[in-house]
């Protein structure tokens, strides 16, 4: 029993380390990325497969054991990367729903080719072998950059002028005002102050984060207490290894925030709306999902700024 489930799992899972070291070699980066639909989505599904490939046929039949019993290798894989610190919290975190449910459609591949007795010894050896194939071929597809909209705002109680003295320069944020649940479970910098030198176009506002994360901003349209447009840019080089994970990293490869707006709305019951929303740039093959989790940690990240603009204006 316990060999049946050192084979049913182990292997798996040293297929998976093995796969993770091979595609993290940076000489071969250009032909076999981690930042790949061949390694993000096709790794999970084999490892799901062979799972179930492995296990008894009485057990491949089970569709409840095809669908739950890859996710034990994908957990030991997962606990195995951060444990050497190949991997990050945050990335794991990020790519674990779409590994969940690779390897669960893995395991139902797995399962009909355990039962279909035609050829499949050589179909489930092509598979495991696929990812060395799929990723020179991926490598040669060209990224498209796309850019995204991440949209907040509130309302807010207090005159437009004590909103915007908050907007323009954001004074030493206290730990614990910080709500943004989102980043804080992935371990990201938090705000700690927004620093501006003049009101008007062409002025420099450097936003400060937790971690050494800092934002160069230069404002490019500037309308007193209504709005204002500016620019955001982040150096890799500034940025402490220990911040954020490689993969992403502000102003790296894959991910970049292009710039950011206020604007003030005076709203028909007194109060005040204020607006906020970003533009940022994701650079991979597999932007339909890359994009949706940029989206949702840039809208945490602004809610919860204007949650503090809102407290202190309304003070």
């Amino acid at each position: 029993m316990k060999k049946n489930t050192l084979i049913v799992i182990g292997i798996p899972v040293l297929y998976a380390v093995v796969l993770r070291l091979f595609f993290g070699i940076d000489t071969w980066n250009e032909l076999f990325s981690v930042m790949s639909i061949t390694f993000l989505f096709l790794l999970p599904t084999i490892v799901g497969a062979l799972t179930v490939y492995l296990s008894p046929p009485e057990k491949a039949k089970n569709i409840a054991y095809r669908i739950c019993t890859p996710w034990i290798p994908i957990f030991l894989f997962l606990i195995i990367t951060l444990v050497l610190k190949v991997e990050g919290w945050a990335c794991w975190l990020m790519i674990l729903p779409a590994f969940l449910i690779a390897a669960s459609i893995g395991g139902v591949i797995g399962g009909y080719l355990k039962t279909n007795r035609t050829n499949n010894r050589l179909s489930i050896s092509l598979l495991v072998l696929l990812p060395f194939f799929a990723g020179p071929i991926e490598s040669l597809i060209e990224k498209i950059p796309a850019t995204y909209t991440a949209y907040t705002h509130i309302d807010i109680d207090a005159p437009a002028e004590k909103i915007w003295d908050n907007v323009t320069r954001v004074k030493e944020i206290p730990s614990e005002l910080d709500k943004g649940y989102l980043t804080n479970i992935l371990g990201f910098p938090r705000p700690v102050r927004a620093e501006l030198d003049f009101e008007g176009v062409g002025a420099y506002r450097e936003a400060v984060f937790t971690k050494g994360l800092v934002f160069h901003e230069t404002v490019i349209e500037y309308i007193d207490n209504k709005k204002m447009v500016f620019t955001i840019k982040a150096y890799p080089h500034e940025i402490p290894s220990t911040t954020l994970d490689e993969h992403i990293v502000i102003g790296g490869d894959y991910f970049d925030v292009l710039n950011g707006t206020y604007e003030l709305e005076k709203l028909a019951n007194g109060l005040h709306r204020l607006h906020l929303y970003s533009h940022f740039k994701m650079n991979t093959t597999f932007n339909f999902y890359a994009g949706w989790w940029g989206k949702w940690i840039m809208k945490d990240i602004q809610n919860n700024i204007l949650q503090i603009e809102k407290e202190r204006s309304e003070e």
